[in-house]
């Protein structure tokens, strides 16, 4: 066999299509010079070799994965691995050869691992188009439910996927969102790209699975199944996880968006809903108070919320006699204000039928119980003020003591005469009467007044609400009204107001 001529070989290996000819050719003189009848040259490829040239045999397959063939004998070569049969090796002329041929191979190995990456830079360059269509694509839509098909239906579509599935967080858990292509198990409770792919899609052979996380918070899980190949179905490799990861982060922008889209419609929604409980509950509050000959009259309400659990009336009955009520629900906000609406129908539809009395506040309280949660309750104080005898009929449900101060300052305490509605059943009340003399000064007042707190956490108290009414007692009701409001608002040092605040005013003056 004639020496090899170096210059020639490497003037063919900087050639275009130059490297595989000459390993072809290298191939069949290491098989000539050791007598082999057969041989091939496989290429490392991760953990598999795949075939670059063969010479007299079919035999071989394409692709090694595992065991080598049992009937051909093998030499490692850098970058590969030669396969040859038959024969037995010569000395003379080997290490030129086996030189040769391992530059060869190393030649051909660097030049297919040049082209895998020059594919992948090209791949990734596709990927990254790609993934920013299918971005523009699932932010068109805020609508979560066509937002999770549109997410799916592209993951398929990336992943050459058979199956999808997409998780939204719930607490500690996922709740299956939507699926396409199979059955997938409603809670998923773990983020693992390891699970066992029966935990989530049952039935299927792979899975790949990638968190979707918001500035490193966890919203929810994609999972993709079974990924198509000429065979059927087969596993998923490093790009579909990178592909997967970086599709998951802009899913997480659509749903994001989706999500701040949904707050922001159920905000509204609720704004519109608590801007009509606050119309209906201004509408059961009194417009207008009643004229009664000797007497003036005030009311005032201030809701720590929007609509509070306090309520008010000064109603002129049929009988010409005033009704006082005030009254205030345990709790605040729509509950609250919910139960005040009960109490206002219920005690209108009582008074309409019924003397104030005993029996009329016991229904009331059969009532309150029978339409309210066990933990609600009433405090109620309701009166009845006869013009032409001055005598105030009253019935004190557990609320705050009402105040009674004359001309000169003193003053009396109508306390309780039952317990708050709705808080026993079969609970049972007095009428008792106090009368009023000229210029004496009814006030009636929820806690909210008296519980004000500020910095401190000192209370406001009755003491104190007594020294305003006794020092400003000859003032306008509504100046009077205007200082009490100051004056709690003072003492709170513009701490929030934590309860519902209501007084109502009822003075007898002089007739001239």
């Amino acid at each position: 066999m004639a020496e090899l001529d170096w210059a020639s070989l490497l003037a063919r290996a900087t050639e275009e299509e130059g490297e595989e000819q000459l390993t072809e050719d290298l191939l069949a003189r290491w098989l000539a010079r050791n007598g082999s009848l057969a041989g091939a040259v496989y290429l490392s490829d991760g953990g598999r070799l795949v075939l670059e040239h063969r010479l007299g045999t079919e035999e071989l397959p394409e692709v090694i994965q595992g065991e080598l063939p049992s009937e051909f004998q093998f030499h490692h070569l850098p970058g590969g691995l030669l396969l040859y049969q038959g024969g037995s090796r010569s000395e003379q002329g080997a290490e030129a050869i086996d030189l040769a041929l391992a530059l060869a191979v190393r030649l051909a190995s660097l030049k297919r691992e040049v082209k895998r990456y020059d594919f992948e830079a090209g791949m990734r360059e596709v990927e990254q188009q790609a993934l920013y269509d299918v971005g523009l694509a699932i932010t068109s839509t805020l609508d979560l439910e066509q937002l999770s098909e549109a997410i799916l239906t592209w993951a398929l579509a990336l992943l050459d996927a058979r199956r999808a599935a997409l998780y939204l967080q719930d607490g500690n858990e996922y709740t299956l969102a939507r699926s396409l292509g199979g059955e997938a198990v409603e809670v998923a409770t773990t983020l693992d790209p390891h699970q066992d792919p029966s935990g989530l899609l049952p039935g299927a052979s792979f899975l790949l699975l990638a968190p979707i996380e918001v500035e490193g918070n966890p919203r929810g899980l994609l999972v993709v199944g079974d990924k198509e190949s000429r065979s059927g179905v087969g596993p998923f490799g490093e790009a579909d996880q990178r592909t997967l990861a970086l599709f998951a982060n802009q899913a997480a922008i659509s749903l994001e968006n989706a999500r701040l889209h949904r707050e922001a419609l159920d905000k509204q929604r609720l704004e519109r809903e608590m801007e009509l409980a606050a119309e209906i509950q201004r509408q059961i509050l009194p417009k207008a108070l009643p004229e009664v000959a000797g007497y003036q009259l005030a009311g005032w309400n201030r809701p720590a919320r929007r609509v509070g659990g306090d309520y008010y009336d000064l109603l002129q009955r049929y009988n010409r006699r005033l009704l006082v009520a005030l009254g205030d629900v345990s709790g605040k906000g729509v509950p609250a204000a919910l139960l005040v609406s009960t109490l206002h129908s219920a005690s209108r539809l009582m008074l309409d039928h019924e003397e104030l009395g005993p029996e009329m506040l016991e229904k009331l309280n059969n009532h309150v119980r029978e339409s309210s949660l066990p933990s609600k309750f009433i405090t109620l104080f309701l009166a009845e003020l006869d013009p032409a005898s001055h005598r105030l009929y009253f019935l004190n449900a557990g609320h705050n003591q009402a105040v009674v101060l004359s001309s000169d300052g003193n003053a009396r305490f109508l306390g309780a005469t039952g317990v708050p509605l709705g808080l026993i059943p079969r609970a049972t009340y007095r009428l008792e009467t106090v009368e009023l003399a000229p210029g004496d000064l009814l006030c009636l007042y929820s806690d909210g007044i008296t519980e004000c707190s500020g910095t401190s956490d000192e209370e406001y108290g009755l003491a104190r609400l007594v020294e305003t009414l006794s020092a400003h007692r000859h003032l306008p009701l509504a100046e009077l009204m205007a200082k009490i409001d100051q004056e709690v608002t003072d003492f709170a040092e513009g701490e929030p107001q934590g309860d519902d605040q209501t007084v109502v005013l009822v003075r007898r003056v002089e007739l001239d």
